[in-house]
Formats: structure tokens, sequence, C-alpha cells
């Protein structure tokens, strides 16, 4: 009897311990015909409830107990695979997914386990390709930032140009990264184009708030972009022509199926339009030569290897320039001859390059190992000679250099550890040698019978290191539960001063219903860098500059509540509230600028502190042959500059440079057929704010003097536009030609790009009122751009 008892008891045990024991699945999931990885899949164990999301080098890792299993794998734009198996060990599972025409066509989404209404992360927005390529362009030419614009708690800057401003925040408080690196600069032509191409873009994500801990170093966002790994199939590519640009994209194997390319490049050619101009301008005055220009272009190249099932390899490289140059000479021949040249070259870019080692050390643990390089320059010369056979005249020859920027050496490990279905963790680590070239003027000049002239005024290089580390586990407590929760630490040394920031971010969501969620947020960032900037647009004399042991690490605290609900078939809405605090942000002084190369830049600043709170409404709908979004966002912003000896506005409260009070966009997009689609985007923005003296009184010489009460006292007449784009698509013989027409600003609405105090005369032509005239710079604006895709 008792025999038999042990037996039954041994029997009980095993048969509990084979239920109870866990198998892993795990793979990459990829595109069928191209093999690009897709990042953010969706893996979902029906029978369990269970899931995961691929992560961004598309590898997915899912724990499940043994037995009949049955995991569906789906992503936006492609049809969903489900694989049946019995899971009775560690298996690999490799899964393609084929692209479907009618789910193309979603619009701005996100995994559901990961930002939708069952994920944890709030504030945060994928946006397919697919629909960046989609939005109407100015001049034929798609802009990432233009279109993360159009969303719910971003604003633009001046008119027609691509400010980025998050939920209050300044234009350096964003973290661009590019293939997890960060790009200094993201502005062609002072800002009306960013540097992002899209045919280089794979995925896009914008986070607003609610930062995961792998995330840090500024206070308002984080855009992650991705580029394109390449084909290993076969050659793909396009070539695209516009008013503004050319460019081109190839990509494919390289020797084998594991080695793959892609490579993008773009120019734009004003230089080369402008030649004929020139030309008349040379002949009509007789001078001798006359080269003028602008050019901005972009090259992105990336190169990935698999070296085996286990490990891959990637290459990635960014170079983009915008140039200006001029040369004029001009020769006077006479009873002596005189040769007067004036030259000039400006240019500013970025330069990057990654190196990327992938490996699966389990089928839990992935590891992410990065190299990179990252430099951002600013480089302005210009020259002056006059040289003459006459001996009453002095020859001489001037040359005036200015030059600044950043660069970044540095490596970073990161891994993902997925132990089982109810937690995913990641953690890693990030140095970082950064060196600072604030501003430095190279004066040189040579004159007959006169001492030479040279030398060298501006701030020393500033030298810095920066050490991260992060944690966090986005973990459910239960099937109506689910919270993120990470710390992140920085530290900073520079000057011989240390700076250190424990960061701690946490992120929850429960599920009221199937379709309804409520989430909540809280995140502290600190931020080591500066942009001095006292310009209405980005441009290139922006500065970088890094805290010093006056002035020290900007920091925020933002706190965020949402609601998330998805209508099936039809849309998914969301409303979030949102309240942030900034200290420690810098502005110049009033008065201050670059160009005063007597004082260091830290006495051209002041420091104050900063709130800014809103809601945010989306409404999006995702599937269907029309598709789009509906944003809108109340918001308010607000600066204090009010320490002893840095008083800004007299120490009072003032609003923001970009607080619009309101701001509204409509984006829709219809598929007529395989051979033509429309869209439109609407938007409506409250105008931002201006400093303007509004009233005069007269000086000791009896001169006007304008009188300006306090900073950003004016707000401009509201903003609001439409454009439309149709595009026509034929199928060829060895590809697809496609003719896109836009429309920029259609009803030709005047939008202010300036406000400026003037006076309006009488007959008598004496003075009769003073007025402010509006100075509007984009009318309405056709174009069209042709695009072969092989």
């Amino acid at each position: 009897m008792k025999k038999i008892c042990l037996i039954t008891v041994i029997s009980l045990c095993c048969s509990y311990l084979s239920k109870a024991q866990n198998y892993t699945v795990s793979g990459y999931i990829t595109d069928e015909k191209s093999s690009e990885t897709l990042i953010g899949a969706s893996v979902f164990e029906s029978g369990l409830k269970k899931g995961a999301v691929s992560n961004s080098f598309g590898f997915y890792s899912l724990t499940l107990p043994r037995g009949a299993t049955e995991i569906h794998y789906s992503y936006v734009g492609y049809a969903p695979e489900l694989v049946r198996f019995n899971l009775s060990k560690d298996t690999v599972i490799n899964v393609l997914l084929k692209e479907n025409n009618v789910l193309q066509e979603v619009t701005v989404t996100a995994s559901p386990l990961e930002t939708g209404v069952k994920g944890t992360q709030m504030s945060a927005i994928h946006v397919p390709v697919a629909q960046l390529k989609a939005v109407p362009s100015l001049l034929g030419e798609n802009d990432l930032i233009k279109t993360l614009q159009l969303l719910p708690g971003v604003q633009s800057g001046t008119e027609g140009f691509t400010g980025f401003y998050v939920r209050g925040g300044g234009p350096d408080e964003n973290l661009f990264l590019l293939d997890g690196v960060p790009l200094y600069d993201i502005n062609h032509l002072g800002g009306f184009f960013s540097v992002f191409n899209a045919d280089a873009i794979k995925s896009v994500t914008l986070y607003k708030g609610g930062f995961p801990a792998r995330f840090g170093s500024r206070l308002s966002s984080v855009l992650d972009v991705r580029m394109n790994d390449g084909n290993n199939r076969k050659l793909h590519g396009n070539i695209g022509v516009g008013l503004l640009s050319s460019k081109i994209n190839l990509e494919g194997p390289l020797f084998s199926e594991k080695t793959t390319f892609n490579i993008s490049a773009r120019r734009t050619y004003y230089d080369i339009l402008a030649q004929p101009i020139l030309w008349y301008v040379r002949s009509e005055a007789d001078m001798e030569k006359v080269r003028a220009g602008y050019y901005f272009y972009d090259l992105n190249a990336k190169i990935s290897h698999k070296l085996s099932d286990r490990d891959r390899l990637f290459l990635s490289f960014y170079m983009g320039d915008d140039v200006i140059y001029t040369d004029v000479k001009d020769k006077y021949e006479g009873t002596y001859t005189e040769t007067d040249r004036m030259k000039m070259n400006w240019n500013w870019g970025n330069l990057l390059t990654v190196l990327r080692w992938n490996r699966v050390l389990n089928n839990k643990l992935f590891m992410n190992v990065t190299a990179h390089f990252t430099r951002y320059r600013f480089d302005l010369g210009v020259g002056n000679s006059s040289q003459s056979n006459n001996p009453d005249m002095n020859n001489y020859d001037a040359n005036m250099k200015y030059n600044s920027g950043i660069q970044d050496y540095s490596g970073k490990i990161e891994f993902d550890y997925a132990p089982n279905p109810n937690h995913d963790v990641k953690f890693g680590g990030n140095y970082i040698n950064h060196t600072f070239h604030p501003s430095v003027f190279v004066v040189r000049a040579h004159e007959d019978n006169a001492t030479p002239l040279d030398t060298v005024i501006g701030d020393k290089d500033v030298f810095a290191r920066e050490v991260i580390a992060y944690a966090e586990d986005n973990f459910s407590i239960g099937r109506h539960f689910k919270t993120n929760i990470g710390l992140h630490y920085s530290a900073f040394s520079v000057q011989g001063k240390f700076y250190h920031s424990l960061q701690p971010r946490v992120s929850f969501r429960a599920m009221l219903q199937e379709n309804l969620s409520l989430k909540a947020g809280y995140t502290v960032m600190s931020q080591y860098i500066h942009l001095l900037s006292n310009n209405r647009i980005s441009l290139p004399t922006d500065l970088w500059v890094p805290v010093t042991k006056r002035i020290e690490p900007m920091k925020s605290h933002q706190a965020a509540l949402g609601i998330f609900y998805n209508l099936k078939h039809i849309a998914d809405l969301s409303v979030e509230g949102y309240y942030k605090t900034m200290d420690n942000i810098i502005e110049y002084k009033d008065g201050a600028t670059f160009l005063n190369i007597n004082t260091g830049w830290e006495d051209k600043v002041c420091t104050g502190r900063g709130w800014a709170y809103g809601v945010e409404f989306l409404a999006q709908k995702t599937v269907g042959k029309t598709t789009g979004w509906i944003g809108y966002t109340w918001a308010k912003s607000e600066r204090q500059f009010d320490r002893p000896g840095q008083e800004l506005n007299f120490g009072k409260i003032f609003p923001a440079k970009y607080d619009r009070r309101h701001s509204v966009s409509v984006v829709a997009m219809h598929r007529f057929s395989e051979k033509t689609d429309v869209a439109g985007t609407w938007v409506y923005n409250t105008g931002d704010c201006a400093t303007l003296g509004l009233q005069d009184y007269s000086g000791y010489s009896g001169e006007a003097i304008s009188y300006i009460d306090q900073r950003n006292n004016y707000r401009k007449p509201a903003y609001h536009r439409l454009d439309l784009g149709i595009n026509f698509h034929k199928k060829l013989k060895h590809g697809t030609r496609t003719w896109n027409i836009s429309v920029y600003n259609t009803y030709n609405r005047n939008n202010p790009f300036l406000i400026l105090p003037d006076e309006e005369y009488s007959n008598n032509g004496s003075p009769s009122k003073k007025v402010l005239k509006q100075i509007s710079i984009f009318p309405v604006i056709p174009s069209v751009s042709y695009t072969y895709n092989f």
C-alpha cells in the first residue's frame, strides 16, 4: 500500500512539474520581400493572452508553458501570421510578414502592447514612413519634422520653418536620435527643411513624456529615427526629381544575402539654377568673376551583415551640410591695374558614424553594443583683397574665420531580458566624451607699409565626460494592471566640477474595460548641454555649450494622466493632460549676441525657470481606404528669470516665445485605387508671441525711443493653412512611376512671419499714427515631383 501511495505522489509531482515547465519562443520578425526587420511588431499568445513586442532590431522573446501553443504575429501595414505548434523545448521562430495593401494605409499608430490602449507607455506616437511620404509637402519635399508638427503637443516655429517645441519646451530640449546616436542640428536652410531623408528611414517614434529609463539627456522629447538596413533579396531603389532637390535611394544584397546595403542621397540645386542669373549680372556689370550659390545635401549609408544566427553587425553613416559660397572679382584697367576680390565660404552640418554589434546571448537575453562618433560644426570664412600696381595705393589682404561646434565619442551597451511574459527588463550603460568648441574668431590682415594682424579671439575648447546607467522593468500585475518602473542615472564631469542626477521614471496602466484604459506617468529628466540662440529661426550661429562651474544642469519634472479608448474598426481616441516644471533654463541677456567677442558666453546668459501644462486630444482612424487623424491641444508655457543680477522682464513672469493657447490639426488621406490617392492637411494655431515697443518717448536729443513694458507683450494674429496633394501611380515594365502634385497654403492665407512697428503718413508727409505692419513670406505655392521606384 505504501508503494502505491509513493508511486501516486511521484506521478502527481511529475505531472505538476511537466505542466509547470516553461520554454522560450524567440526569433526575428522581418518583411517577407526585403527581410527588413520590423520594430515594435506584436507577438501574442491567444490562449494565455500573453504577449511581447519586437525590439529595435526586430528580435522578440516570449516564455510560455509547454503544450499546445497558438501565437499571433502582427504589424501595422502587414497581414497577420498565425503559428500553431506544440511547445516542448526552447524554440526559434523567425517570422516573415507580408505587406497588406489595405492595412498599409494606416496613419500614425502604435503597437497595442506598447503605446496603445493595453500598453503602459503614454505620450508616445509611432509614425509609419508610408504616411510621412503621403502628407502634402512644401515644394514636393517630404519632411519628417513638418509631419510631426501636425501632432498634438508639438508646436512649429516661425511660418514655414521646422522649429520643434514640445509641451512648452525649448528647441534645445529635444533629443534627436538617428540609429540611436544624437544629431545636434536637424535643420537645412535655417530650418526650412530637416535633415531626415524619408527614403532612408525605417521607423519613427516620438516620445513627448512618460520617458522610459533608457532615454535621457533632454527635458522635453525624444525622437527615435531608425534607418533601413537594406533588402537582402534583390536590388531595389528609387529616383526622385522635384522643384527643390533630386534624390536617389539604392538597397540590396552585397556579395550574398548575409550582407546588405542601403544608401540614400539628396541634393538641392539652387546654385545650379542661379548660374544664368549670375552670368547675366557679371556681363552687365562687366565684372571678371561672379560666383555664388547655396545648396544642401544629405548622404545616408548603412551596411548590415549577419555573422551567424545569433550575431549581426551594422555600420551606419550620415553626412549632411549646408553650403553658401561667394567669389566676386572685379578688375579695373587704365593707367594702372587694380583687382578687388571678395570671397565667402559658409558651411555647417553633421557627420555621424555608428558601429553596432547585436548578439542573442540566449533565448531570453539580447545584447547590443554600440560605438559611435558624431560631430556638428559651423565654419564661416570671409576674405577681402585689393591688388594694384599703382605706387600710391597700398595692397591689402584680409581674412576672417569663425568656427564653433561639438563632437562626441561614445560607447554603449544595452540588454533586453524577458524572463517571463509578465516582465520585460531593459538595462545598460553609456559613456560619452564631449568636446565643445563654443566660438573662435581668427583674424589675419596684411597691408603694405603696415604691421600685419594675426589674432585669435574666443572661448577655449571645453572637454566633458558623461556617464549613463539605466534599468527598467515593464511588468504586469494580474490581467488589468501593468506598470513600467525605471531608474536613470547620469553623471557629467566638466572643468573640475562633477554633476550627477538620479531620475526615477514611472508609468502605470489600468484596464477599465477591454478597450478602455487609464494611464498615468511621472518622469524626472536632467540636461547637461544648452543651445544659445536669440534668433526667430534656427540658424547655424546657435551655439552648443555645456554646463560649467557657473551654469548648472537643467532639470524637469513632468506628470501626465490620460485615458485611451479603442473604437474597434473605427478610431483610436486619447486624451492626455500634463504638467511640467523646468529649472535652470538659460536665455541671452537683453542685447547679448554671439557677435560680442569681448566677453565669454557665460557672461551673456541668465538662468531661470519655466513651467508648462496642457491637454491633448487625438482621434485617429487607422484602417480602410480613408485614414487620418484629428488633433487638438490646449497649452500654456511661461518663464521667469528673477535671480539677483540675472533678471529678465524685471523678474516678472512672461509667456514663452512659442506659447500658443490653441492648436488644431486635421489630416486626411484617401486611396481611390492603386493608381490614385489624395491627401490634405489643415492646421490652426493661436498666434505666438513677440516683443514690441508699442509706445514711444523722446530721448535727450529728441529722438523717438520705444518703450517695452514686458517681454513677449504682443500676440500675433492666428495662423492657419490648408495643404493638398494628389499622387498618380502607374506600373511600368521594370517599376512604378509616381507624379505628385501638391499645393501649399491652398487658399493663400497671409500668415505672419514678422510684425514690425511702423508709421502711416498724411498727405503732407508728416507721420499721422503708429501702426503695426505684417510681413508674410509664403503665399500659395504649387509644386510637382516625379519618383520612379524599381
